[in-house]
């Protein structure tokens, strides 16, 4: 597998792929109705071309969808976090370039710059209007709750007889 993302429209589809930009969606192999296809808006802007290299990690608890990322060096005004209607989680940003002084002289480059989003697909049973996002030490953590799935209530019966 290529780690160097493709410019010309060669688009993949890869949950190991930082570079892939398709919206990450777990569920897509999943058995759909007869005549279901859930859409992919996979297509970024073209300005997302530098894309930093924003790892992510989900995890899922009994009460939520637990998202952190990992953001070193920017601040939590520098990033956007957004929910489009059709239940896709965004994170994004911008890391911008170190002003060039004339007098400097780089002997190596190999921070990133550029902007970045990374897209995720969440499942049916979250509250879309209780998300929560937060930042510390370079580290987003976005928390979307779960819908409480209420139990039966079981009621014991005597047996007689």
């Amino acid at each position: 597998m290529s780690l160097i993302p493709s410019f010309f429209g060669n688009r993949r589809s890869s949950v190991s792929n930082p570079f892939s930009l398709d919206v990450w969606d777990p569920f897509r192999d999943f058995p759909f109705p007869s005549g279901y296809s859930p859409a992919l808006s996979s297509q970024f802007p073209p300005e997302t071309s530098a894309i930093v290299n924003a790892r992510v990690d989900w995890k899922e608890t009994p009460e939520a969808h637990v998202f952190k990322a990992d953001l070193p060096g920017l601040r939590k005004e520098e990033v956007k976090v957004e929910v489009e209607d059709d239940r896709v989680l965004q994170i994004s940003g911008q890391r911008k370039i170190e002003k060039e002084d004339k007098n400097d002289t780089w002997h190596r480059v190999e921070r990133s710059s550029g902007m970045f989003s990374r897209r995720f697909r969440l499942p049916e049973n979250v509250k879309m209007d209780q998300i929560k996002a937060s930042m510390e030490s370079g580290v987003l953590t976005v928390t979307v709750p779960k819908v409480e799935v209420t139990k039966p209530d079981v009621k014991a019966i005597a047996i007689s007889g």
